[in-house]
């Protein structure tokens, strides 16, 4: 299979960046009018290399003036291969320097230096320039190949540069093509009979003709109406390749560059991301809220910075938390660039750690322990750091940078070190163990505090522990461990049940007297407080309702079961014997003035004994058939 890479220029402005490309291509890479005019590159640049039958190359120009730094970031991300160029007559300069610490933030791997118009300087003099660009990028992080001397006018180098790129090319490391996709967006524009049309370097995965995508920050869904990959047209496109892709129905303004196009639903716009961010030697020092320039991908976006101590010094890396003033898409392991928001200038760069961290702390901890590449430990350092709350699963991929194939594999890992999943989400057994403290005691509290009542209801122990995620499955856990019984939505210890004191039950014999004497007349709350001058009253009388020796009608009035069966028998019967009647008629039969008739209807409707019909009442479906007690 042919290698695909991206390949991309940097250097200071006028250093023959644009002369290079189309020397080894025949494509001139700038596009407007006053990049002619001016001689200067302001925006990115495409064209197409071969490098021969193994590998096809897209080259990606970028501006070297100091004003286009921004468009520099943007063409740079997702580059396989840096084409550094320094002019032989000027030798190492202020952009190039700048150039160079934003590849190493970017993480990018391999380069090349071509030491271009080497026909305007005497050999001594390019032996100078050599020397010092040798000793400049030998310190670097990116893999250089040594320098090539070239020059557009006379060609001199060319064969030799190619082979360099060769070269490093060979080093690119292949993405997954079914990994999850996202193409950050460098260009937008419209073409008549195909809509809009975005074009970018896949960083990951693949999506072909046909399928949904979304561009984010915005939301808006499109299917992919046709693919090119490299200029030629494609069904599919697969990571490290330059993309074009055709959304019809999407405005161009709304999927301009710094948006991303990405398909699936585990991608989030996210305007909070932890990272670690290290500062060049000789930046200002970042304080709290320091106000910053954030490139990610061809985003840039303005950031308040909240480092992990007071301040962060120059030179100095530290774990920091970037809310963002526009959302942004993240993903755990991208590297992005910290520029200065005035003058503009580049600072620093940093590794995104966490995309979707929580709200608590505000300060980020321990961030170097998420950046291990093992996936099942980085995982476990998630779950250690996420706390009761837990980690989603379904986050895995983008959160915690996992390939999709490696998401349930690694959860199930996890879950053996200390972890326990539950549902979708992977919570540390100490949390799980503190919760299952915590209910012990918020039921333990409430049997204490309310011995009357049988248990404490489900959703309030939800409500008043730390661990509200939690609450269900150790509440289940304890049940099946036969610590505690759950019925009906109330939790009790096992063992615990509810009982009365000598005083109370000396109180609830009186109270059952009192219904027993009222008969279908029952007794209000109110005459069972004035009977017995309890404060605990209520209490009282609904522990007679679940013992089921006192039955209670509407809110607040209680009647001696016994009693209230003949009632409900002498009203079914009535009724029966008329096919409905009437309160008037129901009152005759009863003896009970409407005080006390209403509310006993009333209840019969809702148990579904009687059913109302305009002033009168019929039987209802509960009603036992004639000569099963009625």
């Amino acid at each position: 299979m042919r290698r695909h890479v991206v390949i991309g220029t940097a250097g200071h402005v006028d250093h023959g960046k644009t002369a290079l490309v189309k020397t080894l291509t025949g494509t001139d890479t700038d596009r407007w009018e006053e990049e002619k005019r001016r001689g200067i590159t302001i925006d990115l640049g495409f064209a197409h290399l071969d490098l021969g039958d193994d590998t096809a190359a897209s080259i990606v120009d970028v501006p070297g003036h100091e004003d286009f730094v921004r468009n520099m970031v943007a063409g740079a991300t997702g580059i396989d291969v840096a084409l550094m160029v320094i002019a032989a007559d000027e030798g190492v300069m202020p952009q190039t320097l700048e150039h160079l610490s934003i590849l190493e933030f970017l993480g990018v791997r391999s380069g090349v230096v071509a030491i271009s118009k080497v026909d305007l300087v005497e050999a001594d003099w390019l032996e100078l320039v050599q020397t010092d660009v040798t000793e400049r990028i030998g310190a670097s992080s990116v893999r250089w190949e040594p320098p090539v001397c070239f020059s557009a006018q006379t060609g001199e180098g060319s064969e030799e540069l190619r082979r360099a790129l060769t070269r490093a090319a060979a080093t690119a490391v292949e993405q997954s093509a079914d990994d999850v996709f996202r193409m950050p967006v460098d260009r937008a524009f419209s073409i008549a009979g195909a809509g809009t049309v975005v074009t970018g370097t896949t960083w990951s995965g693949s999506v072909a003709v046909g399928e949904e995508v979304t561009v984010l920050p915005g939301g808006i869904r499109a299917r992919v109406r046709s693919v090119e990959v490299h200029g030629e047209a494609r069904d599919r496109a697969e990571p490290g390749r330059r993309t074009a892709l055709a959304l019809p129905g999407v405005d161009k303004t709304a999927a301009a560059r710094g948006c991303v196009v990405v398909s699936g639903t585990v991608w989030q716009a996210t305007s909070v991301v932890d990272v670690m961010l290290t500062l060049l030697p000789g930046s200002r020092t970042l304080t709290q809220r320091s106000r910053v320039r954030f490139h990610l991908g061809t985003a840039e976006v303005m950031a308040r910075v909240t480092p992990a101590e007071d301040e962060i010094a120059q030179g100095a890396t530290m774990a920091a938390r970037l809310r963002t003033e526009q959302p942004i898409v993240a993903r755990w392991g991208d590297r992005g660039v910290i520029r200065s928001y005035s003058p503009m200038r580049t600072i620093g760069g940093c590794i995104v750690v966490d995309p979707s961290p929580p709200r608590r702390p505000r300060r980020p901890r321990d961030l170097e322990a998420r950046l291990v590449v093992e996936p099942v430990e980085r995982v476990r350092q998630f779950v250690e750091a996420a706390g009761p709350d837990g980690l989603d699963v379904t986050e895995l991929a983008i959160r915690v940078g996992i390939h999709p194939s490696q998401v349930q594999p690694v959860a199930t890992q996890v879950g053996s070190l200390g972890a326990v999943r539950i549902g979708d989400r992977l919570v540390r057994q100490a949390a799980v163990d503190n919760a299952r403290e915590e209910c012990v005691t918020a039921v333990t509290a409430y049997h204490q505090e309310r011995p009357l009542e049988p248990g404490m209801p489900r959703e309030l122990l939800r409500a008043v522990t730390r661990t509200p995620g939690l609450a269900d499955h150790v509440v289940t856990e304890l049940s099946e461990t036969g610590i505690v019984s759950i019925e009906a939505g109330i939790v009790r210890l096992a063992a615990f049940h509810p009982t009365l004191t000598p005083e109370e039950r000396a109180l609830t014999e009186a109270m059952l007297r009192a219904l027993r004497d009222a008969g279908p007349r029952g007794c209000s709350e109110a005459e069972l407080a004035n009977l017995v001058r309890h404060k605990n009253t209520r209490n009282l009388a609904a522990f007679l309702v679940r013992e089921r020796t006192a039955a209670r009608v509407g809110q607040d009035r209680y009647y001696d079961p016994d009693s209230l069966e003949r009632l409900r028998e002498t009203v079914v019967r009535g009724i029966r014997e008329r096919g409905q009647a009437t309160p008037a008629e129901l009152r005759n039969m009863t003896g009970l003035t409407r005080k006390y008739l209403i509310p006993i209807l009333e209840w019969l409707d809702g148990a579904g004994y009687t059913v109302r019909e305009g002033d009168a009442r019929r039987l209802g479906p509960a009603a036992p058939a004639a000569g099963n007690g009625t």
